[in-house]
């Protein structure tokens, strides 16, 4: 079981790695730095660093997880990426189908892959769809994810590099944002998170502030106005 420092869930599930750069949220990839340093030390699923490959032997691990887990699938990875074939993407699917116990977080940049796809896959009701949107140039892939058949989604706007006005998040179950962090992190307004803020109120959409980001994440925190937002679509058992 791979635990996970990510604040909004519990532990991660890679059946699929590696990635190419598609929009601004791109640039500094946390996944991709540390797929260099996994290939340096050795481990075999990164032999090709941050090449799109698929792992068919990952797909047995969430049956064996005796516990309920939160899991949020392809850290590492696009599950939706052109080089995924539709194939694997149904078995990662069926794993997921067939483990009703946890809660699976698919997160994507490639929404309109998404949309093409959502009719032949099953979205039981542990499937929580999520799209990535960083800024407004890239806010098309909100309507992407509303007109999925799946029953619970969410935005990550993570790494926001700029405002997000006027969004509409109807069908919209949570909504995750965050600065961009790291020693190249680009600077994040907190006008901007605030305006998220309160369009998630007004469309009673589920707001959680993960961080502020910047060189010394831990340092700058995740308060917003002395308080923290921890919302989630749905309550599961965080000591599961």
């Amino acid at each position: 079981m791979s635990k996970t420092t990510i604040e909004w869930t519990q532990v991660v599930w890679n059946p699929t790695t590696g990635c190419t750069e598609c929009s601004a949220g791109c640039a500094n990839c946390y996944a991709k730095i540390m797929s260099k340093r996994l290939q340096a030390m050795g481990q075999i699923k990164y032999k090709d660093n941050f090449e799109v490959r698929i792992h068919p032997s990952e797909l047995e691990r969430p049956y064996k997880w005796k516990k309920p887990r939160v899991v949020f699938v392809n850290s590492m990875s696009d599950l939706f990426h052109k080089e995924v074939p539709l194939e694997f993407i149904k078995q990662v699917f069926k794993v997921m189908n067939e483990n009703l116990q946890h809660t699976f977080q698919v997160l994507t940049k490639r929404a309109e892959r998404l949309f093409e796809l959502h009719e032949e896959l099953e979205w039981t009701s542990n499937i929580w769809m999520g799209v990535s949107v960083e800024n407004q140039k890239v806010m098309d892939r909100i309507d992407f994810l509303r007109s999925t058949d799946a029953q619970t989604k969410f935005l990550s706007l993570e790494p926001l590099l700029g405002a997000l006005p006027n969004m509409n998040l109807s069908g919209i179950d949570w909504a995750i944002v965050g600065g961009e962090s790291g020693p190249k992190s680009r600077p994040i307004e907190k006008s901007w998170v605030e305006d998220i803020q309160l369009q998630c109120k007004e469309q009673k959409t589920a707001f959680f502030f993960k961080q502020w980001g910047g060189k010394n994440k831990k340092k700058a925190g995740r308060l917003l106005n002395g308080k923290t937002y921890d919302e989630m679509p749905v309550i599961f058992n965080q000591s599961a």
